[in-house]
């Protein structure tokens, strides 16, 4: 054995089955024996049939089952026109002018049937073309998915490769290392000998350690492609379900039955892992595979702005209602009062002289009216902006694009970038006010990395934490380490001021650290200094994040404890369910375990000097530092049990006998020690809260001496127990388990660290200063919940904790009116706390447990829920199921009306993800579930930060404007018609070419506003990351409220008044040209239409902040446009240009009056809003502005100060994130400052007064013997009663 090495071949012998004790090995008929005994095969919700290796069998009902393609597109070739015009006919505009466009073909309308149809048909044709790019982007996906290959048996031993889509129910498949699971499949044999594989199920529920999987022992000699060849069996099994963790059936081979259960199934997109192949049969596919029907179809979501911009739409159709009454009515009278007499303007029909034309019959005013009505409705239709949608279509693609390009947020690890996989949210990213967050493989990146330990009551890796470096900058303090051991150790040092001449050094040393005085360094803390310095070295090795000098390169081995010390590292080697790895470095292995912690602790191990490089089915090998030689020899260590953990012990322990016969068993997670076990518990305490305030998982190392009679004794009922069969095994095993592990020796206690991924903690410090709540929801436990939400600073040292979860009591019942009111009496102490909680520095956070918040989710418990849960500052939910998940999502979004986003990285994630207003997937992993149900993926979750902060921000910004601009042009454009409808008194004559109202949204307008939507920013990306607090104007909504969208419609009010009265009263009275010939009706429509040009593209340059090339090229462009259609529509033969022929040239640009009406009239236009932007910015500027203002005047360069404040001020609203903790620790830190300097000062003063005392009785003394020394004696005494090390100490 001494010279054993890891292999394949080694591994493969191991028969994992006899190591294990709990549910992962046991016997299937005990796991599924309960369920069995209320199931009937063949009766619905179990009449699954499967032959095996007989894929021919379900080719034709009753055995044909779904093929194994997966979509999810959104759309079919079949179902896409029918569902895209659903889709774009659901917006009120479209539904309008699809009316306008059937009216067009009657005689009432008033223009030309092309000029309203194609407008339409051009809005919508973009709209779902984008629609179909999107979706096409998602069926590629499908596609690279389904053609994936797998090897599958064809007969006669033969196995070759096909794609996922053709793999059919009932065929066998060979599935290799580090490949997918096509579809869901029933394990037959693996590599090893045993049939156990070990599976990853990333995808599924995004975490990273591996499951054990065991095939039926009937099975296991089906582990060649020859034995495949003549398999055949019948699978009789439950339906397809999405339940990912159940799994009923049997397996009838040669007229035997035999039971199946979860343990068989590997489930489609988990992957292979440490098994060299596995061979299965085919049970579920496509759509019926169990990790398919936890996803759903994608939703169909809309934005708030879109679904407000319903309404503004609302608004201005009961504004064209309203015009098109007035003008109906003003018709009416008209036609009633004043057309009798003017029968000869009458139109009548050659061919029957009693039609007459019902537009102008006053015999039947009611008539005339009503379709003077339906023609005005036509007429005034510009007020609604039609080619509003197609704009904010064509911008919302242009900003996803710039959101996919974005090099700030690319990950160079995964070669991934920010993915935006639907547009139609972009502007929602800047209004979101919760975030709900999965942990494992979201924050964390699923590794652990060993950080800190206590061995022997003594800390080791001490590092101080990013905290309290911050707080140290800010206070000016040189070495924190020292002014913590100052303040900490604050009643016995003050102890040692009871003489004023002894503790003057104590005291100097103690005032230079409190006051933070740079020359003076505190003698104490040297030895503290020497370990920060010796711990700042950082370890390249993954898993191990660590370095001490004091036990560092075998320097452990000259400890005073050194036993104690072995013992520790000899835990940490041992109790574990590890495999060594073969690494390409010399000496160096790596490890594969079923969970990341023993992985890191065998690297740790293997770093102190202790290599666990080998194991048998019954012995473990450790190559070990000979502490008395200093030289590494190899021992092994008989493997006598394993007591896997559980979560009723929350322990793990291994029973071993050295190769001195010694019997030893090594406990992680010891919590029960024997009296003389109890030696470094105080200290070890101590050190675990520290570590667990920073954000570490925790274990306790403890061991035990057996002897050989207990052992043989307890081994006895352990066997029995582990040969149990039946639902009381599991009790059985850790009542056994609880009879050994007692009576232990603590040894110390390891602390390590969920990795977080890169910059979560600052970018959860910047999103809560942006305003938002962070929820986090993990199936994890709730220790490990709670270490995670301090690491990435959801929760503070001060933060008062509300701990949900049912009383053992009312878990003992287990009767639902029980548990409710037990919820409900947890509810209403926690509202008596909030209430009498009144120091706003100390917010609340609230963690609930997945079992209470399965009742308080509940109908008539929810409402007691909800409204706290908002209220607290931080809330986590832990052991939540995806259901769950999906659930709280949905009810916190009914209750708060507040836009929500979920964000997560497994399958487990779909539900809450779709249920989101705003849906992320991470995609830095392996995992594509999460993904592909996602409207926006991340390679990391940092990135999400500049996503909202930044792009949110911007795209929010300028869809509003967007918005508001289309109004305030619409209305400008479309009331002049109006007006000069009232002023020919209901002529029914258009005021403009048919050519000028296509082209106003079309061509003459269109671009500058697309200009305004893709490139506008208030600030740079930059700013918005230094103020996060910009974000919260959309938050609150400030740029798109009712009364803005009214101030807008008024501007388009005022504008169109003075345009149209300008045009007419100037030109009315006056001659247009030199000849003193008048402007007609082309004269003046082309002048008020260039008017409107110019004043609405003038008016967007007024908007913009940030300007490039391309906003001046599009708005002056467009002005220049407008010149350029009027030469060359004016050069067309009158025939087709009418009365615009040679209007420009001959008639408009020869005319001054032209120009100056087109001059007055914009600056007159856009005058109010000048006023008030200039007013708004001088009285009562926003966030913006003011920061708008700093750096146009380079006061963020000149006055540093000024521009450090305004940062420091917009953090003051978070009470979470890393900004947050650092407040409360300095709050912390100079509260303790100031405890010190008060205990220090009447330290002082003591001592003065006792030698005051003495003084004046050495100087009464002195009188009474006429001492001639006593001058002296009272100048002494003077100046004792002014020390002049207190000058500048002000307590």
């Amino acid at each position: 054995m001494a010279g054993f090495s890891p292999s394949v071949s080694r591994k493969k012998k191991l028969k994992w089955s006899k190591l294990y004790s709990f549910s992962c090995m046991k016997p299937c008929g005990a796991m599924v024996n309960e369920d069995l005994s209320s199931v009937v095969f063949g009766q619905p919700g179990f009449s699954r049939l499967v032959f095996c290796n007989e894929p021919h069998m379900h080719k034709a009902k009753p055995y044909k089952y779904a093929k194994n393609y997966v979509s999810t597109a959104k759309y079919s070739v079949v179902s896409f026109l029918p569902k895209a015009l659903f889709e774009q006919f659901r917006r009120v505009a479209n539904l309008y002018f699809l009316l306008a466009a059937l009216l067009s073909f009657s005689p009432i309308t008033a223009f030309d049937s092309v000029s309203l149809i194609a407008p339409l048909v051009f809005v919508v044709g973009i709209s779902m073309l984008k629609e179909a790019v999107e979706d096409w982007h998602r069926f590629l996906q499908d596609l690279n998915v389904n053609s994936r290959l797998v090897q599958v048996h064809i007969g006669g031993g033969i196995f070759v490769s096909k794609a996922w889509k053709e793999v059919c129910v009932g065929d066998v498949v060979k599935v290799t290392k580090d490949e997918y699971f096509p579809c869901d499949i029933l394990l037959l044999s693996s590599s090893y000998e045993d049939g156990i594989c070990y599976i990853e199920t990333m995808n599924l529920d995004g975490e990273t350690n591996l499951k054990v999987k065991r095939c039926l022992e009937e099975t296991l000699n089906l582990d060649k492609d020859e034995e495949i060849g003549d398999f055949k069996a019948i699978i009789r099994c439950e339906d397809p379900n999405p339940q990912l963790y159940t799994f009923v059936g049997n397996l009838e081979l040669r007229n035997k039955s035999f039971p199946l259960c979860p343990v068989q199934l590997l489930l489609r997109d988990s992957k292979l892992r440490n098994t060299e192949y596995i061979y299965g049969v085919v049970i579920f596919t496509g759509k019926d595979a169990k990790a398919v029907r936890n996803s759903t179809m994608v939703p169909s979501k809309r934005s708030r702005i879109e679904r407000k911009m319903d309404h503004v739409i609302y608004l201005l159709f009961s504004m064209l209602v309203l015009i098109s009454l007035l003008t109906a009515t003003g018709f009416s009278v008209f036609l009633k009062t004043r057309m009798v007499n003017g029968w000869y303007l009458r139109l009548e029909d050659d061919n029957n002289d009693d039609n007459d034309d019902l537009l102008f019959n006053p015999s039947s005013v009611l008539v005339s009216g009503l379709l003077q009505f339906l023609r005005a409705i036509i007429l005034y239709g510009y007020l609604i902006p039609i080619s509003l949608y197609v704009s904010i279509e064509v911008v919302k693609v242009l900003q996803a694009l710039l959101i996919n390009k974005d090099t700030q947020m690319y990950d160079d690890v995964s070669c991934k970038s920010v993915r935006a996989r639907t547009s139609n949210l972009n502007e929602e990213l800047g209004q979101v006010e919760m975030i709900l967050s999965d942990k494992t493989g979201t924050l964390t990146c699923n590794q652990m990395e060993f950080r800190k330990c206590s061995i022997a009551g003594i800390s080791y890796g001490g590092d101080i934490n990013k905290v309290d470096l911050e707080a140290s900058k800010i206070m000016n303090i040189v070495d924190i380490e020292a002014f913590q051991f100052c303040t900490d150790d604050l009643d016995t040092r003050s102890q040692s001021l009871q003489g004023f001449e002894s503790s003057m050094a104590d005291i100097g040393t103690q005032m230079a650290v409190l006051g933070t005085k740079k020359g003076v360094q505190n003698p104490s803390s040297n030895e503290n200094s020497e370990i920060s310095s010796a711990c700042k070295l950082v370890s390249n090795i993954k898993g191990f994040n660590f370095w001490d000098d004091r036990i560092m390169n075998k320097k452990w081995i000259h400890a005073s404890n050194l036993f104690d010390v072995t013992m520790f590292f000899r835990v940490m080697a041992l109790c574990h369910t590890g495999i060594p790895v073969e690494d390409d470095k010399v000496d160096m292995l790596k490890y594969e375990a079923e969970s990341p912690e023993e992985v890191a602790f065998l690297i740790a191990a293997q770093e102190f000097g202790l290599q666990f490089y080998g194991r048998t089915q019954s012995t473990m090998f450790l190559k070990e530092v000979d502490p008395y030689s200093g030289k590494v020899v190899k021992r092994q260590y008989k493997l006598l049990n394993l007591l896997e953990f559980c979560s009723s012990r929350k322990r793990m322990s291994v029973i071993v006998c050295n190769e001195d016969g010694q019997i030893f068993l090594l406990c992680k997670g010891a919590d029960r020690l024997a009296d003389n076990g109890r030696t470094y518990q105080e200290a070890t305490t101590r050190h675990l809260s520290s570590y667990a305030e920073d954000g570490l998982r925790t274990l306790a190392f403890a061991y035990r001496l057996l002897d050989d009679s207990e052992y043989k004794s307890w081994n006895k009922i352990f066997t029995q127990a582990k040969t149990t069969i039946g639902p009381e095994r599991e009790e059985l095993l850790e009542k056994a388990s609880e009879m050994i592990e007692k009576d232990l020796i603590l040894l110390g206690v390891v602390a390590v660290e969920d990795k977080l991924q890169k910059g979560v903690p600052e970018c959860i410090d910047k999103l809560a200063q942006a305003g938002m709540k962070i929820w986090l929801l993990t199936g994890d436990k709730k220790e490990t919940a709670i270490n995670i939400g301090y690491a990435c600073s959801l929760l503070r040292q001060d933060m008062k904790q509300l701990h949900l979860s049912l009383g053992k009591e009312a878990e003992t019942y287990d009767q639902l009116k029980v548990m409710k009111e037990d919820i409900i009496n947890q509810l209403d102490g926690f509202y008596r706390i909030m209430s009498k909680e009144s120091n706003q520095h100390s917010p609340l956070a609230l963690v609930v447990d997945g079992k209470a918040l399965e009742i308080a989710l509940r109908c008539d418990v929810k409402d007691h829920f909800l409204p706290l849960a908002v209220k607290c500052a931080s809330v986590i939910c832990c052991r939540v199921s995806p259901k769950q998940k999906a659930l709280i999502t949905r009810l916190v979004k009914e209750f708060t009306g507040k836009t929500i986003l979920a964000i997560g990285d497994g399958a487990n994630d779909v539900g809450m993800i779709q249920e989101a207003d705003i849906g992320v997937g991470i995609s830095g992993m392996e995992g594509m579930q999460a993904v592909m149900a996602s409207d926006f993926s991340l390679p990391q979750f940092r990135f999400l930060g500049r996503l909202l902060i930044v792009h949110g921000h911007w795209c929010y910004k300028r869809i509003s404007k967007m918005i508001l601009y289309f109004v305030y042009k619409n209305i400008a454009f479309g009331l002049t018609l109006f007006y000069y409808e009232l002023y020919t008194s209901f002529s029914g004559e258009v005021l403009y070419d048919d050519w000028y109202m296509t082209l106003f949204n079309v061509i003459l307008t269109s671009l500058p506003v697309i200009s305004l939507g893709v490139l506008e920013q208030d600030v740079s990306s930059e700013v918005c990351l230094q103020f996060p607090a910009l974000y919260q104007q959309g938050q609150r909504n400030t740029h798109f409220t009712w009364s803005r969208i009214i101030g807008w419609i008024l501007n388009g009010v005022v504008s169109s008044l003075v345009i149209f009265l300008s045009n007419i009263y100037i030109l009315s009275p006056n001659s247009f040209r030199k000849d003193g010939a008048v402007a007609d009706l082309t004269h003046l429509g082309a002048m008020t239409y260039t008017c409107i040009i110019w004043t609405v593209n003038c008016q967007i340059s007024l908007i913009i902040n940030h300007f490039t090339w391309i906003q001046h090229l599009f708005i002056w462009g467009s002005i220049f446009l407008w010149y350029i259609f009027l030469f060359v529509y004016g050069a067309l033969s009158p025939a087709y240009s009418e009365g615009g022929f040679h209007l420009l040239v001959e008639s408009l640009g020869t005319s001054p009056m032209y120009w100056t009406v087109t001059f007055l009239a914009m600056v007159v236009s856009l005058l109010p809003y000048f006023i008030h932007i200039a007013i708004q910015r001088l009285f009562f500027p926003m966030d913006d502005h003011v920061i708008q203002e700093i750096k146009y005047c380079g006061k963020d360069v000149d006055d540093d100060k000024m521009w450090q404040r305004e940062q420091n001020n917009s953090k003051k609203t978070a009470q979470i994130g890393f900004s947050a903790r650092v407040e409360a620790r300095l709050r912390d830190l100079k509260g303790n400052l100031q405890h010190k300097k008060e205990v220090i000062s009447v330290s002082l003063l003591s001592s003065v007064a006792a030698n005051l005392v003495r003084s004046a009785d050495d100087i009464s003394s002195a009188a009474s013997t006429q001492d001639p020394r006593l001058p002296q004696a009272s100048a002494v005494a003077e100046e004792s009663s002014h020390p002049t090390f207190l000058a500048d100490f002000k307590p």
